[in-house]
């Protein structure tokens, strides 16, 4: 559970040094406004704010996220989060049902573009 969460708020740093250190990552957020939430199944979680050109989030659930990304533990969450091939271990998480998207797939779509400034050494062509 303490990983989960942790990597749930690194991920927050790593998206703020992106739009910090990035100016592609700065321009893909900027006009951007987006709450979204990574949880899981039994309700732990953080949602996620993008506004003015910036990253926040916190601990908790959010009212009323675009999206949810829900997991059907901590140790899934993270596993799934923490693998070096994200888009297989994603998919394949959807297809086994370890990982539920809810929401607005569009903004998932955006999400997903966001997080390939995260990767080191490529440059996302948006």
């Amino acid at each position: 559970m303490f990983k989960f969460k942790f990597l749930l708020w690194a991920l927050t740093k790593l998206l703020q040094r992106a739009v910090k250190n990035e100016p592609g990552c700065a321009k893909y957020v900027k006009g951007k406004e987006l709450v979204f939430q990574i949880q899981t199944m039994d309700g732990i979680g953080r949602h996620f704010r993008v506004k003015d050109g910036a990253v926040s989030s916190s601990a908790g659930l959010a009212q009323a996220p675009k999206f949810t990304m829900t997991f059907r533990d901590a140790a899934k969450g993270f596993a799934i989060l923490s693998a070096k091939d994200g888009k297989e271990a994603f998919l394949a998480a959807l297809h086994d049902e370890d990982l539920v998207i809810s929401g607005d797939f569009v903004e998932v779509m955006w999400f997903q573009g966001l997080t390939e400034y995260l990767q080191p050494g490529k440059k996302p062509a948006h």
